[in-house]
């Protein structure tokens, strides 16, 4: 039976959400006051559409929402989020999620004031966007990591520059670096394109490549990509929306932190409610300033202006000027993928990260958690072996698994396994699977 899903609200948030779980056999209605979005969405993408104002009764009834296994309030109104959860859930949603702005709301101390009110769950994408950044300075020198199961495994990122010892290497050749019994290559993306490499795949200069390790391992990979390691001290953010203020709140406690932002208001406001970052009031757009104030002595540049095109060009001067690891914060989908490739080390979607979080509440049952990678089209799913079945009597390689899926990892009980061909998987096992929209409904056969 098909879980039947509302989405309250088709901005990007509510668009992306439609669009990642319309692969996978769910109903999906989405509900917006825009009847050009609504079309526009409709003509893209297999769901219901319902025009009106998610907080009315009779909208959410017009949804059909006593019949939601979730309704999620994404709107860019916190007050319609909060009040289209509230109804849905007394109109009968198994689970209601609703998206908010203030702060405040997210303190331990008041989430209950929201599940007494039927609120199962709510996020903010900004408070989850910095947390993310945090992990990106904690971690600088990859472009991205993943944690399994609190860090019995890791997924990381990094791209291949021409001085690295895989380069015009093929896969099957790499095996033979005793390096690799811990970690293998997962995904590359390459020319915009994700490929799920096999034995004869070639790397590349310049291609963005996904490992999976054990936590030992991760080192490792550093000397591997000839990656030098450096400590982040100095922290610049351009921008001083609630973005780059959470960041700095978040930052701050650990590194030297400098903000600059153009609003003379808001940056007093910002200084009174930061304890050491150093708030500058000047224009972000005017490099020679930037210099100034001490970008060259700087290890991070975080980017979280309004503005994509202002965030990309700023850290491509940023690493011009030596910077160490630039995140821009882009909001427009199509920029995701272009900018790998013109040399920004991480970017950051805010919307993307909090569609990709509340994709995480729905795998429920066989599937434990999932999480998307920036500019990859492949998730990571996570699937329980449940019962004796041909997953557990065969080896991997004779289960003729889809081309677009690799199964990355395996937890079994406290020790990971990061499986060959002839690795048998056993009951209760924990599969770590990366796969391409393409593969999603070939596995839920296997695995279900």
């Amino acid at each position: 039976m098909a879980m039947n899903i509302v989405i309250a609200g088709a901005g990007d948030m509510g668009f992306h959400l439609a669009e990642s779980l319309s692969y996978e056999n769910k109903d999906i209605t989405l509900i917006d006051t825009d009847k050009d979005i609504l079309e526009h969405v409709a003509s893209r993408l297999d769901v219901l559409t319902v025009i009106g104002d998610s907080a009315s009764i009779e909208v959410l009834q017009n949804a059909n929402v006593k019949e939601a296994h979730m309704v999620m309030a994404v709107t860019t109104s916190e007050k319609t989020n909060i009040v289209t959860a509230m109804l849905a859930k007394q109109l009968g949603a198994k689970r209601v999620i609703a998206r908010v702005r203030n702060h405040d709301y997210l303190l331990d101390e008041n989430i209950s004031y929201f599940h007494n009110l039927g609120i199962d769950n709510i996020i903010s994408p900004t408070m989850l966007c910095s947390g993310e950044i945090h992990r990106m300075i904690q971690n600088s020198t990859f472009s991205d990591i993943f944690d399994f199961e609190e860090g019995k495994l890791n997924v990381v990122g990094l791209i291949l520059n021409q001085y690295s010892s895989l380069v015009n290497k093929k896969l099957s050749e790499t095996r033979e670096m005793p390096i690799f019994d811990d970690i293998r290559i997962i995904a590359i993306v390459r020319d915009q394109m994700t490929i799920i490499p096999r034995g004869n795949t070639v790397l590349r200069n310049n291609d963005h490549v996904y490992f999976i390790s054990n936590k030992k391992a991760n080192e490792s990979i550093v000397q591997l990509m000839d990656q030098r390691e450096i400590t982040i001290k100095n922290v610049m953010i351009i921008g001083g929306d609630d973005l780059a203020f959470t960041s700095a709140l978040k930052l701050e406690p650990e590194y030297r932190v400098t903000l600059i932002h153009k609003d003379k208001e808001r940056c007093k406001w910002l200084s009174e409610r930061l304890d050491s970052t150093l708030v500058i009031h000047g224009d972000y757009k005017n490099i020679e300033l930037l210099i100034e104030e001490g970008l060259e002595e700087m290890q991070a540049f975080l980017a979280l202006t309004e503005s994509s095109e202002t965030n990309i060009i700023t850290s491509l001067s940023a690493k011009n000027h030596g910077v160490y690891k630039t995140i821009a914060h882009v909001d427009t989908r199509e920029y995701i993928h272009i900018s790998h490739s013109i040399g920004v080390d991480s970017l950051i979607n805010k919307k993307l990260v909090a569609a990709n979080q509340i994709t995480r509440y729905l795998r429920k049952g066989k599937v434990e958690a999932i999480s998307g990678i920036y500019g990859v089209d492949a998730e990571f799913i996570q699937y329980v072996i449940s019962k004796n079945n041909r997953l557990t009597k065969k080896c991997l390689s004779e289960l003729h698994f889809p081309s677009t899926a690799i199964v990355a990892g395996v937890i079994r009980g406290e020790e990971v396994f990061i499986p060959d061909g002839d690795f048998k998987l056993q009951i209760n096992d924990k599969a770590i699977v990366l796969a391409l929209p393409s593969a999603k409904s070939n596995l839920e056969k296997l695995f279900n």
